[in-house]
């Protein structure tokens, strides 16, 4: 049986002795371990292609990494259970329109803030002030220093910064844009007033000019456009190309959020001269990503003399965006962004997934139902029902006849309207009605509980949206998180953000109860009722106590530290009870030890496994694949992989 780390085939390492360094080989074969039997979830259909991809954040660097005479990707990813830089190889024939890559190799660790420049047809790999001298041979093992980058980074709350080589100027050597964020003004977190108005500062993404004066780089401070600094919403990572092929270099800029910003240059190719900044535009509207803080790379894709960009997106996949060639109101027009294939390798639904296990389509297996950062909700069907199953890619669920999505909006984050494109879906399946049929419940970046109902037959759900779940409040105003600057409905139940709202009938009286933190963190018993005729929850109550005989509280945090805590019940020690297992590193176990006067008793035991599985969180499930009644643990995790733990 694969275990979770065992990423490359017989051939792959026999490719890996042929081309790459020891001291490359030595971190990949060192640094993947197999611990406590976890097996990261693959496809098992290898006809098919894929999302290129790896973990949470990709850094692509797109070059001839084999010499072969076409592109490969180089991709970088930082998270923590799947950071790596690695290789995919270009498999395709080389007149081929849609380039497919092979599996992914580990070549060294993430690297955060690198870049790739192109110097004469060739690759440059930077990062914050260093050049990684030949990067094909040595990776990341040979930096060589070439400013101080501090000079630049220690005046801002910087988050991301990109350095590139280009002609500046013309002269014949190579000069350095620089792209630094700030985020000082905007802050982070909790500070909307009561009207939804954020009352701290922008996001800043700045853009230095570093001049080659017989090798020294000189600081030339700001680029301006329009005689003001260019300043872009965060995350800048500029690109200077011709992309209108008129003989100069102009800037295509990113940002944190989702959007792309076209600086013509009006000046000369000595001289150059920038635009007030406009959003790229295609036929469809505004070119945009789907996520946010994306990492966009000029470079001539298809070898047809156009700049195209490749961009990496937050969720590890990596997009081909073509230029056209075609100039639109002195702007060059880019296609819609087009997802690079790979090879079927480990099955991956976005980044922070939370998966739910359930017979989804009636077929008598289990089925994967997830939300993801991105705010979608995922089904990914059992395709065989075996042991270790062979499972579909995932296909977006629908609600109302449209692909369904939870979006923050400019003010729908405690944390500001930066993540305007998230959503953070975490949900459980339950017959919330009592019609028999699977709905879906679930919570958001917003906090709110709100389900799906399920308007179709066993075999064929369809979802329509049925807006918030009700509780028969006694009193007003309705409970809430203290820092949301907006209240909340008659019936609503906002609880904090990203948390798992668990629908189990939990005092065995045939009626879908909820167990979730409530509005202070306190892990709370929501009991459904029957009034006139409808369905409602009573006011919480906080029945789960700790080993001090205090209600257990799962996050004692406030504002964008709330919430986030990831829940399932089970019979995990098969004692007879249902234990609380919980997000952690991996995932916490909580028994429970006593039930008396109407209060359950949990006794914190530690984290189940010992690999760290997170930077942000984590999100239990359990499965049965073997069917042989106990609990096998399935843990989705913020790279957007599956993780199993078979015993």
């Amino acid at each position: 049986m694969k275990t979770a780390f065992s990423v490359i085939t017989r051939k792959q390492k026999l490719k890996a002795i042929l081309f790459f360094p020891l001291s490359v080989l030595f971190l990949f074969a060192h640094g993947q371990n197999n611990q406590d039997q976890l097996i990261r979830l693959k496809y098992q259909d290898t006809t098919q292609t894929t999302d290129l991809a790896v973990g949470l954040w990709a850094n692509p660097l797109p070059m001839d990494y084999d010499l072969d005479g076409d592109i490969d990707m180089i991709v970088s990813c930082t998270d923590v259970p799947y950071n790596g830089t690695f290789y995919f190889e270009n498999i395709s024939d080389s007149d081929s329109p849609s380039p497919l890559f092979n599996t992914p190799i580990k070549i060294g660790d993430g690297m955060r803030n690198i870049t790739v420049s192109y110097v004469k047809g060739e690759p440059h790999v930077l990062g914050s002030g260093v050049e990684f001298q030949n990067f094909r041979k040595y990776g990341y093992t040979r930096p060589t220093g070439i400013y101080n980058a501090a000079e630049l980074l220690n005046q801002y709350k910087e988050r991301f910064n990109d350095w590139k080589y280009v002609d500046y100027d013309n002269d014949g050597d190579q000069d350095i844009i620089v792209g630094i964020d700030d985020w000082k003004e905007y802050g982070w977190d909790n500070a909307y007033n009561n009207k939804g108005e954020w009352t701290n500062g922008d996001l800043r993404g700045y853009l230095y000019l570093l001049i080659n004066e017989n090798g020294n780089f000189i600081n030339k401070g700001r680029i301006l456009a329009d005689n003001q600094p260019i300043d872009v919403y965060g995350n800048p990572s500029p690109n200077m190309a011709d992309f209108d092929n008129d003989g100069d270099l102009d800037i295509i800029c990113g940002e944190f959020v989702d959007g792309f910003t076209w600086f013509e240059n009006i000046g000369t190719r000595e001289n150059p001269k920038f635009t007030i900044g406009r959003q790229l535009q295609n036929e469809f509207g505004p070119l945009i990503m789907d996520l946010e803080m994306m990492r966009p790379v000029a470079v001539d894709w298809n070898n047809n003399g156009h700049i195209d960009l490749i961009v990496g997106d937050e969720d590890g996949r990596v997009v081909f965006i073509e230029n056209t060639g075609k100039i639109d109101l002195n702007m060059p027009v880019f296609k819609s962004p087009i997802y690079l294939q790979q090879k079927p390798y480990n099955i991956k639904f976005g980044a922070l997934i939370t998966p739910f296990s359930v017979d989804w389509d009636d077929d008598g297996d289990e089925d994967l139902i997830c939300g993801n950062s991105a705010g979608y909700i995922g089904f990914i069907e059992n395709l065989d029902g075996s042991t270790l199953p062979s499972f579909a890619k995932p296909v977006y669920l629908e609600a109302d006849g449209e692909v369904f999505r939870i979006m923050a909006g400019i003010n729908g984050s405690i944390q500001g309207p930066a993540e305007r494109k998230w959503g953070y879906t975490t949900l459980t399946v339950a017959d919330w009605d009592g019609d028999g049929l699977k709905d879906i419940v679930y919570n958001s970046i917003f906090g709110k509980v709100e389900w799906l109902k399920n308007i179709g037959t066993k075999g064929a759900p369809k979802l329509t949206k049925m807006g918030g779940v009700k509780v028969d409040w006694q009193k007003l105003p309705v409970p809430k998180p203290k820092w949301n600057w907006w209240n909340p409905q008659q019936h609503e139940l906002v609880s904090q953000w990203r948390t798992t709202p668990l629908a189990i009938d939990w005092n065995k009286d045939g009626l879908m109860d909820l167990i979730m933190l409530d509005h202070e963190g306190y892990l709370t018993f929501f009991e459904r009722f029957k009034k006139s005729e409808e369905f409602l929850l009573k006011p919480g109550q906080r029945i789960f106590i700790n080993a001090d005989n205090q209600p257990l509280r799962l996050n004692e945090r406030e504002a964008g530290g709330s919430g986030r805590r990831k829940i399932t019940l089970t019979d995990w020690d098969q004692d007879g009870d249902l234990d609380l297992l919980v997000n952690s590193k991996n995932v916490e176990w909580y028994e429970n030890v006593a039930k008396a006067n109407g209060f359950t008793h949990f006794k914190f035991k530690g984290d189940l496994i010992s690999q760290k599985l997170a930077g942000h969180t984590t999100s239990p499930t359990i499965v049965d694949w073997d069917k042989d009644g106990k609990p096998n643990l399935f843990i989705g995790a913020e790279d957007g992989h599956f993780y199993y733990l078979s015993e």
